[in-house]
């Protein structure tokens, strides 16, 4: 029976499974992005693995061989190295600004009062309005609350005397995937934190 037919079944639970990503690599150890159970039992069937770290994380079961009886079996690693490698400019893109790792990315506090709040509390604000000019780029982005970014209104910090509690920064390709993932393996946070560069915020 094909291994990658739907029939196939995964242990543990599928809720569980659906919150769980493995993270891809080049041949060369090169990190490349967050990938799901599906896509990393593809390249294990057709034989696409170069290496693999850590323990196995999953499981999927597969149909009954007719000639043994047998179900098949692939356990899935928490960090999965497929063959060939990355083509260059597919190497540290620029993450993507949405507002989830926007929020990540300053720890879900408003950087003008300092405040912690939910994520549904929280909204971006251009540190230069974009009416005077200011992008919708990392460097001019913070995390505000409804009131803070209110009070600042159409005007830069310095106007409003309201200064930044940290200067706004586009994170790393490495730092966007740990932000961007509540849910990192031990062994997969490890890896990631190994490859952050050495000025990275994300460090402490």
């Amino acid at each position: 029976m094909d291994p990658a037919s739907p029939s196939f079944a995964i242990r543990p639970p599928l809720e569980r499974l659906n919150t769980v990503r493995l993270l891809s690599l080049d041949a060369h150890g090169r990190v490349l992005d967050w990938m799901s159970w599906q896509d990393a039992t593809c390249l294990y069937v057709r034989g696409a693995v170069a290496w693999t770290l850590g323990d196995p994380c999953l499981q999927v079961h597969g149909g009954t061989s007719r000639l043994t009886g047998e179900q098949s079996l692939i356990e899935l690693h928490p960090i999965v190295a497929a063959r060939g490698h990355a083509r260059a400019h597919a190497l540290d893109p620029t993450p993507a600004l949405t507002n989830a790792a926007l929020f990540a990315r300053d720890g879900y506090l408003c950087l003008y009062c300092g405040h912690d709040f939910n994520r549904p509390q929280l909204t971006r604000d251009h540190v230069v309005p974009v009416s005077k000019g200011g992008r919708d780029i990392w460097e001019n982005v913070v995390a505000a609350c409804f009131h803070c970014n209110s009070r600042k209104g159409n005007r830069t910090p310095q106007q409003a005397s309201m200064p930044l509690l940290a200067v706004p920064y586009r994170p790393s390709w490495v730092e966007h995937l740990i932000l961007s993932n509540r849910n990192i393996l031990a062994d997969q946070m490890a890896f990631l934190r190994s490859q952050l560069p050495k000025n990275a915020r994300l460090q402490a």
